[in-house]
């Protein structure tokens, strides 16, 4: 079930901030007044890195600095995430928005923060030759109507972990389809047999559109096998998956284990 996601290059800057936010304003105008307030936009960054070192100094930057940086900017429910294989050395991060303008915005306050430009100097100095990490990758998702909110998970066990799962379809119309399947269903039998989701996410801009993109948590490796045996025995998603209107919406799932660090505020 494992895979890992291949490096993709993301839009990225000023750019990519103001599509989302025409894209996210327009999907919101699709969905009606009252769903659309609700929805949250959601950010996975990605700090690639292949040495474990350069990992550990982004996470003294992200635990340390923007974590508490973006808190203050009223952002939170920030998750941060390692390769539960110990063997990608890169850096996830899930960062909800209220707003547009809490996405837009962010960098600006960043660089106008003091306390942030204090505490951040040394990861802000590294040289061309030694940077921090190899690139910033994201994707930007809308929230689903079935779970309009980031959600952390009720219980912090040692041995925790998260399945981070993208759903790719081979158009738009499918890629509705699938998303249509979760709200009216499927993100119910998840909650009831336990896989604990945490978001599900419609992605707005990344290069493998059209997909959604989701996360559940468990206590362990043992009890997310047992609840994924669970959800695929429970009669409501076997009623679901037959239904001709699904048949085919996804054309590839990509799955990752992550583990989520001590800082990690899901």
């Amino acid at each position: 079930m494992t895979q890992k996601i291949q490096r993709r290059d993301f839009l990225t800057g000023s750019l990519a901030a103001g599509a989302a936010m025409a894209t996210a304003s327009q999907s919101a105008s699709n969905s009606g007044p009252n769903n659309a307030a609700k929805q949250e936009l959601c950010e996975l960054r990605i700090y690639r890195n292949t040495a474990l070192s350069k990992q550990a100094v982004m996470l003294d930057f992200v635990e340390d600095t923007l974590r508490d940086r973006l808190n203050h900017q009223g952002i939170d429910r920030i998750g941060i995430f390692k390769p539960a294989d110990g063997k990608d050395a890169s850096v996830y991060l899930l960062i909800p928005y209220s707003s547009p303008d809490q996405l837009a915005l962010q960098n600006d306050r960043l660089e106008q923060d003091r306390v942030y430009n204090k505490i951040a100097s040394t990861y802000l100095s590294t040289s061309q030759k030694d940077p921090a990490y190899t690139r910033i990758e994201s994707r930007l998702m809308r929230a689903f109507q079935g779970m309009p909110t980031v959600v952390p998970p009720p219980r912090k066990s040692p041995t925790r972990l998260v399945e981070l799962r993208i759903y790719e379809s081979h158009n738009e119309r499918l890629a509705k389809l699938k998303v249509e399947m979760f709200n009216k269903g499927e993100i119910d039998v998840m909650r009831e047999v336990g896989l604990g989701p945490v978001f599900f996410g419609e992605t707005l801009i990344s290069n493998d559109v059209p997909n959604l993109t989701y996360m559940l948590s468990a206590d362990s490796e043992d009890a997310h096998k047992k609840h994924w045996s669970a959800f695929l025995k429970h009669p409501e998603w076997k009623r679901m998956s037959g239904l001709k209107r699904y048949k085919g919406t996804v054309s590839k799932i990509v799955s990752v284990f992550l583990t989520p660090t001590a800082a990690s505020q899901l």
